[in-house]
């Protein structure tokens, strides 16, 4: 079932559904920012794959309207930002989701990503009916991990070779929430200053394993 893709703000960042007409300034932003984004970004483990954003959008809208995903553009004082996408949607006992997003590097330090995340959140547990919701990030990745240790996600483990990122099988450490703990929502709890931080600890075990290649 497809889920509507609302527009929501708090202060000046705003989430919103993306359009086709986004491809040309994504394309400039994508373009300014290889450097920052390339080693963070999936690839195609059988080989090199064009990327063009046009056909990108339209794939993620017609997910969209199979009710798997929720893609969002990110905007910052009204001006594009960066991407978030809800990925692999289920519905039934799971109730689950994904996140996944990038900001131009411009924008970076300005609270824009942990507010259009808890932005999506809240919208996918009181307006989708959604559970739980997912984030998986790459151990390097140290201001994706201050996202989820300033929204209070939990850790929940490393994931070996979990996603093909910048042309090999990465580790990601899993972090989660579920609309259990949050009856107020994500958004509110971390303005409020209330999300416990320390719940998106990696414990130095796992650190150690995910610095070390996994051997057969």
């Amino acid at each position: 079932m497809a889920a509507t893709i609302p527009t929501l703000s708090e202060g000046r960042t705003t989430i919103r559904p993306i359009r086709l007409r986004d491809a040309k300034i994504l394309d400039r932003e994508l373009s300014h920012n290889r450097s920052w984004l390339r080693k963070w970004e999936a690839t195609n483990p059988h080989g090199p794959m064009s990327f063009d954003v046009r056909s990108s959008i339209r794939s993620l809208q017609q997910n969209a309207r199979g009710g798997f995903g929720l893609p969002f553009v990110i905007e910052y004082d009204g001006e594009l930002a960066g991407q978030l996408n809800v990925s692999s949607i289920t519905y039934g006992s799971l109730s689950s989701a994904t996140i996944g997003y990038w900001v131009s590097e411009r924008f970076a330090g300005k609270g824009i990503t942990p507010t259009a995340v808890a932005l999506a959140t809240d919208h996918c547990f009181f307006g989708v009916g959604l559970h739980r919701m997912e984030i998986c990030i790459r151990p390097e990745n140290e201001p994706s991990l201050r996202v989820v240790e300033k929204l209070g996600f939990r850790y929940e483990g490393l994931r070996r070779c979990y996603i093909h990122i910048n042309g090999d099988w990465r580790d990601h450490f899993c972090f989660a929430l579920t609309i259990d703990e949050l009856p107020a929502g994500v958004l509110r709890r971390w303005l409020d200053g209330n999300a416990p931080v320390s719940d998106a600890e990696v414990p130095a075990a796992d650190r150690a394993r995910a610095a070390r290649p996994l051997l057969p």
